[in-house]
């Protein structure tokens, strides 16, 4: 595999045809900028998939060209094109004055599935604007985050309240405190235990049990309800014979094969039973990340917004547990797109979206969850990890893998990868850089969403999601990830609000 860059998700892969069209007239170069960004001395693109066509209609036999945006003459500044920007802007400026008037928090732009409709490329703009306006979320000026009782429209004040620790430590947020602190182990027993996980939208617990905490100041339990966690707590300044609760939600990050072929080749069955493909009418587009029975996590720019038939869930199939894009199991359907709402298609910051699956995943030997990081989990500059997906082996091409590749990458510092010989300030706080500065190993397009898995003590924990770079595999050009840390709170409160 090689790399993905930035403004052209992967190459789509067709079963019937392997060959790239030619570039059209409409592609242009994007340099990757932004607010307080040095545009890097080479530049990167940003996923995007051909213009719509209505007629002929699409059809399975060629793989749409990549579309780039072009840098404008006397400006920094990207633009994907005027009528685009006005309707973002129409959209962000109701956004701001409903936050104004409302005391607005987001919710994720989510796109639902219909079990009758075929095929949503005909509805108009107007529609799919305000479908997306009916998605942010509206909270009372007295709104208090974590107090138990739910008051924005959405439920977002009572969404990000959980987290775990690098022992899978739970952690819960109250409004008598407004920290996330340990819960005791006294009182526990599995009832919470599937109250909490099926809370965050994870239908029930895996495994918790009482694990030796220092911290002098931990939550107690209160009596059972339906409430959620936050309230069935206490502040107390100890926990009895100083015992916490380590809670896992999901059997994850477990490897079924444990052989390996090294150095950028095919990967054997079971051995990143995580990794997924995503398929747009039949063509592989994107990677993606099992991460429960329920849902997936890939990149936002698999999705692009100029064309809506991109978003409709209907178009789109998942698939597990495979090697071999010439050997597709039965896929999974896709029950919702939820995009991350501060994603940025001109830095590619935020670059994450959700899929919500219509039915849940059965787990086997070929097909398992990787694990979410912890909060305060750190791989360091220099930590071997890996990457994985059916993207194209070599920059420029049109031909994806039909072969599952696998590579390791290094950890690079962020300081590293946004020094001027690499990408001169692109690199936000909610990306990581993996490869090899000495340029040969990375991902590239087609992998784009895919994962960057890093291993703990005994399980692999999702680090970062596939989303840019400049070139394949280029000297002083890794590949950047989004990082998955960064947008973990975003990830559990949409779990949370499609919780079944």
């Amino acid at each position: 595999m090689a790399k993905y860059d930035p403004d052209a998700p992967p190459p789509p892969y067709s079963v019937a045809v392997h060959a790239q069209p030619p570039l059209k007239s409409y592609e242009e170069v994007v340099y990757g900028v932004g607010p307080g960004l040095t545009p890097p001395s080479h530049p990167h693109y940003i996923p995007q998939y051909s213009p719509p066509v209505t007629a002929p209609p699409v059809t399975q036999t060629s793989i749409p060209p990549r579309r780039k945006k072009r840098c404008c003459e006397g400006s920094r500044q990207c633009y994907s094109g005027t009528g685009v920007a006005l309707l973002v802007l129409a959209v962000l400026g109701l956004a701001v004055w409903l936050g104004v008037r409302y005391g607005t928090r987001s919710g994720g732009f989510s796109y639902d599935y219909e079990e009758d409709e075929d095929d949503d490329d005909n509805y108009d703009d107007e529609e799919h604007r305000n479908d997306v306006l009916a998605k942010i979320d509206t909270c009372p000026s007295t709104t208090v985050q974590c107090d138990a009782i739910a008051n924005c429209q959405l439920g977002t004040d009572e969404a990000n309240c959980v987290r775990f620790d690098e022992n899978s430590g739970l952690q819960v947020r109250t409004s008598q405190d407004g920290r996330f602190l340990p819960v005791c182990y006294k009182g526990w027993d599995q009832g919470y235990a599937d109250q909490i996980c099926a809370q965050l939208g994870l239908r029930k617990s895996y495994v918790s049990k009482a694990v030796q905490t220092q911290d002098s100041i931990a939550l107690t339990l209160t009596h059972k309800s339906d409430s959620p966690i936050q309230g069935l707590v206490n502040v107390s300044p100890s926990c009895p014979n100083q015992e916490t609760v380590s809670l896992q939600c999901v059997d994850c990050g477990r490897q079924q094969s444990t052989s390996r072929i090294i150095g950028g080749t095919a990967a054997k069955s079971g051995h990143w039973p995580w990794q997924l493909s995503l398929h747009f009418k039949g063509s592989h587009i994107c990677g993606g990340v099992l991460i429960s029975p329920d849902f997936v996590l890939t990149a936002a720019h698999c999705f692009p917004g100029k064309n809506p038939s991109y978003l409709s869930p209907n178009n789109w199939r998942v698939y597990g547990g495979t090697v071999s894009l010439d050997n597709l199991p039965q896929p999974y359907q896709v029950k919702k797109i939820i995009l991350n709402e501060n994603y940025d298609s001109n830095t590619n910051n935020n670059d994450v979206a959700l899929l919500v699956l219509t039915s849940p995943v059965q787990f086997n030997d070929k097909v398992q969850p990787v694990c979410l990081p912890a909060f305060n989990q750190r791989f360091p500059p220099g930590t071997r990890c890996w990457t994985s997906g059916f993207g194209t082996t070599e920059a420029g091409s049109g031909i994806v893998s039909r072969d599952l590749m696998e590579v390791s990458v290094d950890i690079i510092d962020r300081r590293v990868c946004n020094s001027r010989d690499v990408y001169g300030g692109a690199v936000t706080k909610n990306m990581i850089c993996a490869g090899d500065l000495q340029g040969g190993k990375d991902s590239c397009q087609g992998d784009s969403g895919g994962p960057l898995v890093c291993k703990g003590e005994s399980l692999w924990y999702l680090v970062g999601i596939t989303s840019w770079g400049s070139g394949c595999g280029e000297v002083n050009r890794p590949g950047v990830y989004t990082q998955v840390s960064s947008v973990l709170p975003w990830i559990y409160t949409n779990m949370q609000q499609q919780k079944q």
